[in-house]
């Protein structure tokens, strides 16, 4: 099995879940969305599966600097392009594997859904 694995490389949360799946034995496929960007197309996918509000990562740093208006008043549509836009305001890391979406890094949810 190889799952499809985004996020920023240098990420500590990143890291740690690539360190787990290498550990597991778990071959995966990253995409940096720092050199790839974020297609707002499977943004909308992702979101449809988890809701914009699980992938959306409101603690970082990225989304904290936004201009206000950009953090007001958000809906589906509004988080999707800022995602696009900013692809660190994405919770890291996300896989896609065939039982479908993981995202962000708790070990005991990969082991149940990967291992």
């Amino acid at each position: 099995m190889t799952i499809e694995f985004y996020g920023i490389p240098n990420c500590d949360t990143v890291k740690k879940a690539r360190n787990w799946l290498e550990a597991q034995g778990i071959a995966y496929a990253l995409h940096d969305y720092k050199k790839q960007g974020a297609d707002p197309a499977k943004l909308a996918a992702w979101a449809g599966q988890v809701g914009w509000e699980k992938l959306l990562n409101r603690a970082g740093t990225t989304f904290r600097k936004l201009p206000e208006g950009d953090r007001e008043g958000l809906d589906e549509a509004k988080a999707i392009a800022l995602m696009a836009a900013n692809p660190s305001c994405i919770k890291r890391p996300v896989a896609e594997h065939p039982g479908g979406l993981l995202v962000g890094f708790r070990p005991e949810e990969w082991t149940a859904a990967l291992a």
